[in-house]
């Protein structure tokens, strides 16, 4: 089933299903900023933050990597997991600059099956292979606390929402 999701008020088609609070999150398989891959169950027992962007070079997913960074990086046994499109060195020269040290990013280089897998695989327009902004707030067992896919897609997700499910 897909979803629809807007740009610039125009809108796409997003394949798969956004994972929904109290279901198990897909496992995954994603490239780290070593290039080795990185699973979901890298980070078994931890709570987790993923913040599902289309490119770390466009100004909202900008702010959204910075935001994370600042706001959920306090919160203890919780890891920010930040997903897009781009490559390592892109994500890494990115954070570097920005001197984010508080997020791990993940790329979908590999493991492009992540897209479907959380309802975020933007299947046509400008964007089409890249993800829809989303997020996805997981448990220590990767239970689902939160969801959001963001409707436009320059728009932030809600921070604040994502948060108050971890308290």
């Amino acid at each position: 089933m897909a979803s629809t999701v807007t740009l610039g008020g125009k809108p796409f088609q997003v394949g798969g299903i956004l994972p929904e609070k109290g279901q198990t999150a897909p496992a995954f398989t994603l490239v780290g900023k070593d290039l080795a891959n990185v699973s979901l169950s890298s980070f078994a027992g931890q709570r987790k933050v993923l913040n599902i962007f289309p490119s770390i070079d466009t100004p909202t997913c900008a702010t959204s990597v910075r935001k994370f960074n600042e706001k959920a990086s306090g919160l203890n046994n919780t890891v920010v997991l930040c997903v897009s499109a781009d490559l390592p060195f892109a994500q890494a020269r990115f954070c570097g600059a920005e001197g984010l040290e508080r997020v791990v990013t993940l790329s979908t280089m590999r493991g492009r099956e992540f897209l479907e897998a959380y309802g975020v695989a933007l299947s046509d327009g400008p964007l089409a292979g890249l993800a829809a902004r989303a997020v996805v707030v997981l448990d220590g067992d990767d239970k689902v606390l939160h969801s959001e896919l963001v409707a436009e897609i320059k728009n932030e997700p809600d921070y604040d929402a994502a948060l108050k499910s971890l308290a």
